[in-house]
């Protein structure tokens, strides 16, 4: 058998997230379903984690086994794409992986980054693709208390009732708030995250760049480890799986 990995980018809003469910279109089933047809063998296909519904990828990775070499690489993506382009998914790259190589339990470092649209005007060309923010956002407390969240945590506050991680307990790398104009970026660095975790801590860093709560708020919320203290998590469509690093 031959394992590769390939690097995969994907606009979710038509999608009912990445892995396979029993209703709706999903990433995950189809690229599966092209894997098997253009392979002509039953491919399973594993990601290296889980994005919800409406949730884009930059650079999603995923692994899959099969028993016949590829060995046109290019000719592979061309076939791949033409079926998959339609729907705004696109494999970018893949690569021939050693057996031990796993997409989700070989991963050292998962980046997520969340768009915001900061100005009064709705945005036409990121419809779908950020979350618009009429009220101005004071970065500097924001920053304040996004470094607030590095290092290693109960990050019970920023995870979903449904979430099935063993252990709360999270080790953030790194936060990062860029702004360019009115586009702000915030890039989130973990090996690992709780669903719906970054969307919860947008949330809350919104609420204090708004200042409906004070940095003394944010820091008694996050360590209250209570769920229903948490402010509404940020909209799916500005989140995106940027990298995966192995």
């Amino acid at each position: 058998m031959f394992k590769y990995q390939l690097l995969i980018e994907y606009e979710g809003t038509n999608f009912r997230g990445w892995q396979i469910q029993k209703k709706g279109s999903t990433i995950q089933g189809l690229i599966q379903k092209i894997l098997t047809k253009i392979l002509k063998q039953k491919i399973n296909l594993t990601g290296s984690g889980r994005t919800d519904t409406g949730v884009h990828a930059i650079e999603q990775s995923a692994h899959f086994e099969c028993k016949k070499k590829i060995t046109n690489y290019d000719k592979f993506l061309k076939s791949m794409n033409f079926f998959l382009n339609r729907y705004f998914v696109t494999i970018l790259k893949i690569k021939k992986k050693d057996q031990d190589f796993h997409s989700r339990f070989s991963a050292k470092i998962r980046i997520y980054k969340y768009v915001i649209i900061n100005r009064l005007s709705k945005p036409v060309l990121d419809k779908n693709r950020c979350w618009h923010i009429m009220n101005k956002l004071d970065l500097k407390i924001m920053k304040k208390a996004a470094k607030k969240l590095i290092g290693t945590h109960d990050f019970s506050t920023f995870r979903a009732s449904s979430c099935r991680a063993k252990s709360p307990i999270k080790t953030m790398k790194s936060v990062k708030i860029k702004h360019k104009n009115n586009k702000i970026e915030i890039e989130f660095q973990s090996q690992s995250f709780l669903q719906q975790q970054v969307r919860s801590m947008v949330g809350c860093l919104k609420y204090v760049g708004e200042e409906k709560w004070t940095l003394k708020k944010f820091i008694n919320v996050m360590t209250s480890k209570k769920r229903n203290l948490c402010a509404p998590p940020a909209p799916p469509e500005g989140l995106y799986l940027a990298r995966v690093i192995y």
